[in-house]
């Protein structure tokens, strides 16, 4: 027998809940116990007028920005529709039924406004990692590092080549929001002073993110993507956006470092990462500050022909030279030259060589300088931390430690894969801190609520 038909029968009173809507096992339920909000009118008060009309409330527009990043909704005008809509993101926002929803407009002025002049929104990332420590997920003792490029707002079309762009003829009183905070980062070591490199375009309207076509495809700008994370439950610690060029992202590692150790008194005993954070000076930097580089060493040292290379030699650290396979010293310098080219090279690197003749008449001179007169080896000035970062990678923890720094790239792989960041929104250095921040944020919510989902509750009969 067909049913009747179902039509919608208008009543003059409701008695409706969004409690009683929301399932019990929702997502949301989990993230909502970990977002603690409720210092954050206090810390925004000096960014607030005492007098006038009053305001959206600030605690809205974030948990509104959570509910976006979290369930990859990247338009703000969509954002939304969606929270007017759907009853699980109105209960989040605690909104009731009958409560107006903020128009979009809204959070660009604030987030250009008081959100970024208060840096709200790293203080809403610390208090997430901070609630993460208190639960026990974070011990500081295993980090790692990596980047990923993220697509920037911009395209080829509307860029320069570097030989027509000059920084010193933009007037930053006529240029947009992006062009003057590019201008105000040149001297920054993960932006403008990160490499006298420029690149190949230049966006009129993106300046900061880098032309590069790191991914063997076509090139496009874009910026990276800093994670420092703890490797026990993959908890991301600390985020920065820099330029996608190997200098700005190995030197962001050391800002993110020094960050964790003050705001939250981490220091970790080893880092983990790939080759490109092997470099003589990274590696110095943690061997003095007694981290372990768990780290491949970015050694260009090696030949193809098959004649001895610079691992075959001896150090020999007490009378600072080398010794070769077949005994003979390699000294640093046995007279002063009047041409500074044949002597010290005075850039951080060390040259030593073996007497002429004592090579000439040496039985593996054909396995040694074939080509040359003498045989000749330079030492980097973090020679040592180099081999520090050499002997670590021949021991088992160092094969767990390559195992442990894939969680970084499964971090990475969820945030394009599952919440949809694979370009950029927003524009200008400012712009790509606030979204990855954001990003970062909303994991680390997703990994709480993953270990310590909300208690179901039983239903009413």
């Amino acid at each position: 027998m067909m049913g009747r038909r179902q039509e919608a029968q208008p009543a003059l009173f409701y008695e409706f809940s969004l409690e009683d809507h929301v399932p019990q096992n929702h997502l949301l339920r989990s993230i909502d116990r970990f977002v603690d909000l409720s210092g954050i009118r206090s810390y925004l008060a000096d960014f607030y007028s005492h007098t006038g009309r009053p305001s959206v409330d600030p605690e809205l527009l974030i948990r509104m920005l959570l509910v976006g990043y979290c369930f990859g909704i990247r338009s703000e005008r969509r954002l939304c529709e969606e929270v007017h809509l759907n009853l699980a993101y109105r209960w989040l926002c605690r909104l009731d039924l009958s409560d107006r929803v903020p128009d979009h407009s809204t959070f660009s002025k604030n987030r250009h406004g008081r959100f970024r002049d208060s840096e709200l929104l790293r203080h809403l990332f610390e208090t997430t990692v901070s609630r993460c420590i208190d639960e026990g997920l974070v011990s500081g003792q295993r980090m790692a590092v990596d980047a990923s490029l993220i697509e920037a707002d911009a395209n080829k079309q509307n860029s320069t080549p570097k030989e027509e762009w000059d920084p010193a003829e933009v007037d930053p009183a006529d240029a947009p929001r992006a062009v003057r905070e590019y201008l105000a980062t040149l001297n920054e070591a993960v932006f403008g002073a990160a490499s006298e490199v420029q690149p190949k375009f230049t966006s009129h309207s993106d300046p900061a993110s880098q032309w590069t076509a790191a991914r063997k495809g076509p090139a496009f700008f874009s910026y990276s993507d800093n994670y420092l994370i703890d490797t026990d439950h993959g908890v991301i610690v600390d985020v920065e956006a820099t330029r996608s060029i190997r200098q700005a992202e190995v030197g962001s590692t050391k800002t993110m470092l020094e960050r964790v150790k003050t705001k939250f008194d981490l220091h970790p005993e080893r880092l983990i990462a790939d080759t490109a954070y092997g470099t003589a000076p990274m590696l110095g930097w943690l061997v003095d500050r007694k981290i372990a580089p768990h780290i491949p060493v970015f050694d260009k040292s090696g030949r193809n022909d098959g004649t001895w290379t610079r691992a075959d030699f001896e150090w020999d650290a007490k009378n600072d030279q080398y010794i070769c396979p077949e005994g003979h010293e390699l000294k640093q310098s046995r007279r002063n030259y009047s041409d500074p080219n044949r002597g010290p090279t005075g850039k951080g690197v060390a040259k030593y060589r073996c007497l002429k003749h004592t090579c000439q008449a040496c039985p593996s001179k054909a396995r040694c300088c074939p080509n040359m007169g003498f045989r000749f080896i330079t030492r980097e000035e973090h020679e040592d931390a180099r081999q520090v970062a050499r002997d670590i990678a021949k021991t088992d923890q160092y094969v767990i430690s390559m195992k442990l720094r894939k969680k970084v790239e499964m971090l990475f792989a969820h945030l394009k894969r599952i919440l949809g960041l694979n370009r950029l929104r927003l524009r200008g250095p400012c712009g790509a801190n606030d979204e990855l921040l954001l990003a970062a944020t909303a994991q680390n919510l997703r990994k709480l609520a993953k270990i310590f989902p909300a208690p179901q509750k039983m239903r009413k009969a």
